[in-house]
């Protein structure tokens, strides 16, 4: 739920919004930027149990004592978070998963170098607390319990409890690996997050890791994904993927999603009453909202892809041990020239849409299968436009299409 790159910082728009339009317009501006395609992140989180009983609940001062220095505020108040030693921030997730961001870099070499530097780091500091990363996108052997007592995730909890059991879920039980691209020049921008949704369907089901969620749904290819779905769907449905002007139309729903988070003194951060953040802005609170309210309700948007002058990829389910390395080779393969995207959005257009079958069925769905096939091929035939070796290319190509065999129901090459 962090970001590699801050869009937060002080920018364009007012400091309190005269009117919606304003609002729509500050959205807009700051969430989808647009220039040459140059940076790539990733964000990766885990579940995090104890060696000896992975049933076993997880201590907020077991974990803080293994983080040390490292551990966030949210765990520790007075902790004074010390990046890894690549810059990277640790943060803990609300059920004590904990996330690394790794800084953007220009250099999809670099980037691997640094992840795997800083997952090695994440792992010496838990083995020190006899603890481990979990190997799944959700948690498959404890009910979902909250760890950090803190303002923003008790109004979560309050605003999902009401619709169900998937918010509480989402929050504590679940782990994505969340891979950042650009938008890329302005006449290629609506090609890409055409692109980026296109995909989803495809790729949750190809890297599909969470087969089941405390016990729930162990017949699901991604449980997590599906639990994303249930949460809150005014906010964790996609983002409208292929229309004329989609900075417009992510702006217009982030002002018609209702305010869940308040940000006032004191432990209460529970809104008065249902409200959309443009009622806010029409007086329904006791204050008008500033800039730094809008940021705020921005973080609490949870599409499958979110803009945040990047494309925040966030449908890929946590890998197993050692196998973060192919999606993220893939997805910067798939986004390296506008012919290649034009591929990727012909390849998937049968699939386009199949969000929730793709999660349930995996490739066993057709369509998905299918066009998982024909991604797989265009992105090895790009893996040569990346600045990665002739090894480490075909190292990922094989790796993808063993992948690709595993989750069709094939043999391993």
């Amino acid at each position: 739920m962090t970001a590699v790159r801050n869009v937060s910082a002080p920018g364009p728009g007012p400091e309190v919004f005269r009117d919606r339009a304003e609002a729509e317009a500050y959205v807009a501006s700051v969430c989808f930027k647009h220039g040459p395609p140059r940076l790539f992140g990733v964000e990766i989180e885990w579940t995090v149990h104890h060696r000896e009983d992975p049933t076993r609940q997880l201590d907020a001062a077991v974990l803080a004592a293994a983080l040390g220095r490292h551990a966030p505020p949210t765990l520790v108040p007075d902790s004074p978070q010390r990046p890894l030693p690549s810059g990277t921030p640790l943060t803990v997730e609300p059920g004590g998963q904990v996330e690394i961001s790794t800084p953007p870099r220009g250099s999809l070499t670099e980037l691997l170098k640094t992840v795997g530097e800083d997952v090695t780091q994440l792992r010496a500091l838990l083995a020190s607390a006899d603890l481990v990363l979990g190997g799944r996108g959700a948690d498959p052997f404890r009910p979902p319990t909250r760890m950090l007592r803190v303002p923003r995730y008790a109004a979560m909890e309050h605003a999902f409890s009401s619709i169900g059991p998937e918010g509480i879920t989402m929050m504590c039980s679940t782990a994505g690996l969340q891979v950042c691209l650009d938008f890329g020049l302005r006449e290629h921008l609506n090609a890409r997050w055409a692109a980026v949704h296109a995909l989803g369907p495809v790729l949750n089901a190809l890297f599909a890791n969470s087969p089941g969620v405390n016990g729930r749904r162990p017949d699901w290819a991604s449980a997590r994904m599906r639990t994303l779905y249930g949460t809150d769907p005014v906010r964790t449905r996609p983002a409208a993927a292929s229309c004329a002007d989609p900075a417009g139309a992510w702006a217009r729903r982030v002002l018609d999603t209702p305010v869940i988070v308040v940000r006032r003194p004191g432990p209460d951060w529970i809104p008065p009453h249902r409200a959309t953040f443009a009622e806010w802005i029409d007086g329904a609170f006791d204050r008008a909202p500033t800039r730094a309210d809008l940021d705020y309700h921005l973080s609490l948007q949870f599409p499958p892809v979110r803009p945040r002058g990047y494309m925040e990829v966030r449908y890929l389910d946590t890998p197993p041990e050692g196998r973060w390395i192919p999606p993220v080779v893939l997805m910067a393969a798939l986004f390296s020239a506008p012919s290649v995207v034009d591929e990727v959005l012909a390849a998937t257009e049968p699939a386009a849409g199949r969000w929730l079958s793709a999660a349930r069925h995996g490739l066993a769905d057709p369509l998905v299968g299918e066009a998982a096939r024909a991604v797989v091929d265009i992105g090895c035939r790009a893996l040569e436009r990346t600045d990665l070796s002739i090894g480490q290319n075909a190292a990922v190509a094989e790796e993808l299409h063993r992948t690709l065999a595993e989750k069709s129901g094939g043999a391993t090459p």
